[in-house]
C-alpha cells in the first residue's frame, strides 16, 4: 500500500476519511501525496447500524431464539439451586452454551460470556477462570451477561447481548432496593419517546435519574450498537454520558439498554435488553421516535422492592412478562413452561 497509494494520489485528489477508524500511518500517507483531505463519519457506518425492515425481522427471530436458550437456562438454574447442587461460574456459563447450540439457527457467542457470583459481578467485564471460579452457595445473586450470533438462512439471522440478575440464595434489603433502582432506569428507557435529532448522551440520563436521586451511578455507557449478525459492539450507536459521547438515534438502529450497579467486594447488578429505534404512532403533529424491545426473558421478580416501583412501571413489567410468555412458552417443555409461567405472573 506505501507504494501504490502515492501512485494514485495527487495535488489535485480529494480523500474522504474518518479520522476515528483511520490510523496515523495511513493518513499520513495519504497526507503527504498532497492529497486534499475531508474529515467526517464513516459513511458506511450509518448504513450498517439502520438496519432495514428484513434486518430487523432477523433480529427480532434471533432473539427470540436466543430467549428460548435462555429462558431454559434459567428455569435449570432455579431447579440446581432449589436442589443444592455443586455448580460455579464455569459450569453455569457452559450449561448456557448447552442451551443456545440446542436452538435453532445458532452459529456461535456473540462474546465471552460473563458468568458471576457476588463480588465478581461487580467487575462489570469480569472473565471467570474455568479453574479458579466462584462458586454457587456463597452469594444472594448471579449475573450473566452473554450473547449469540444465528443464522438459519430464513428469517433467523441477528446478534444477541443480554443480561439477566438473578437470586440464587439470600439477597439482602440493599441488594433488592438496587436492583430496583437499576430496573426503574431500564424501564424509563425502554419507554422513552424522543425527537429526531436527540442524541444518546440524553437518552442516557433516564437510565440514571433513579441512582442519581439517592447518590450512586453506574460507570459504564447504558448502551451500544449491536449488529445484525455482526460485531456486538457495533458503532457509532451509543448511550453514554459525555457531550458528543452518545451519537444521534436514528430509526433502524439497535442498541442495548443495560443499566446497572456495582458494589465493589459485593455485588453486581446489569439488566439488558436490546431495543430498536423506530417511529412513534402519536396522536401530535410532531414526529416522534421511540423503542421497540425485542429481547423476551424474564426479570426476576423475586429481587424487586414492589413497593417503590410505580403504577406504571408496574405495568410495563406486567406488560413486558405477558409478551415474553406469549413468545416464549411454545417452544418450551412442560417442566419449563411451568416454571415461566411462575416467573411471569403479574406483580401487584
Amino acid at each position: 500500500m506505501s507504494d501504490v497509494l502515492p501512485r494514485l494520489i495527487s495535488s489535485e485528489s480529494t480523500v474522504y476519511l474518518a479520522p476515528g477508524e483511520t490510523n496515523a500511518w495511513l493518513y499520513n500517507l495519504v497526507s503527504d501525496a498532497g492529497a486534499r483531505i475531508i474529515e467526517g463519519r464513516n459513511l458506511c457506518a450509518l448504513h450498517r447500524v439502520c438496519k432495514n425492515e428484513v434486518e430487523l425481522e432477523g433480529m427480532r427471530g434471533a432473539h427470540i431464539q436466543d430467549g428460548i436458550a435462555v429462558t431454559r437456562f434459567l428455569a435449570w438454574v432455579d431447579r440446581e439451586v432449589e436442589a443444592g447442587n455443586p455448580h460455579n461460574e464455569e459450569t453455569f456459563a457452559q450449561k448456557l452454551l448447552e442451551y443456545r447450540e440446542g436452538v435453532e439457527g445458532f452459529l456461535a457467542p456473540s462474546f465471552g460470556s460473563i458468568s458471576a457470583f457476588g463480588p465478581n459481578a461487580a467487575m462489570c467485564h469480569y472473565h471467570h477462570d474455568p479453574e479458579n471460579c466462584r462458586s454457587l452457595g456463597q452469594d444472594g445473586m448471579y449475573l450473566i451477561d452473554s450473547g449469540g450470533h444465528y443464522n438459519n438462512g430464513g428469517t433467523i439471522c441477528g446478534t444477541t447481548d443480554i443480561t439477566r440478575t438473578v437470586k440464587v440464595g439470600d439477597a439482602s434489603d440493599h441488594e433488592r432496593h438496587m436492583f430496583t433502582l437499576v430496573m426503574k432506569g431500564h424501564i424509563a428507557v425502554d419507554q422513552a419517546r424522543f425527537l429526531p435529532g436527540n442524541r444518546g448522551e440524553q437518552i442516557d440520563m433516564l437510565a440514571r435519574q433513579p441512582l442519581w436521586q439517592e447518590g450512586y451511578n453506574f460507570d459504564h455507557g447504558t448502551g451500544h450498537g449491536i449488529g445484525h449478525c455482526l460485531s456486538v459492539h457495533e458503532f457509532p450507536t451509543r448511550i453514554r454520558t459525555g457531550a458528543g459521547e452518545g451519537g444521534v438515534i436514528e430509526e433502524g438502529m439497535c442498541m442495548s439498554n443495560e443499566p446497572g450497579y456495582y458494589l465493589e467486594d459485593g455485588f453486581g447488578i446489569r439488566l439488558e435488553n436490546i431495543i430498536a429505534a423506530r417511529k412513534a404512532d402519536l396522536p401530535g403533529d410532531r414526529e416522534m421516535l421511540e423503542f421497540e424491545v425485542i429481547t423476551f426473558v424474564p426479570f426476576d421478580t423475586r429481587l424487586l422492592e414492589v413497593e417503590i416501583l410505580t403504577d406504571a412501571e408496574k405495568q410495563w413489567l406486567n406488560n413486558y412478562h405477558s409478551a415474553c410468555f406469549e413468545k416464549i412458552a411454545p417452544a418450551l417443555n412442560d417442566e419449563d413452561r411451568a416454571w415461566l409461567e411462575n416467573a411471569t405472573r403479574p406483580i401487584a
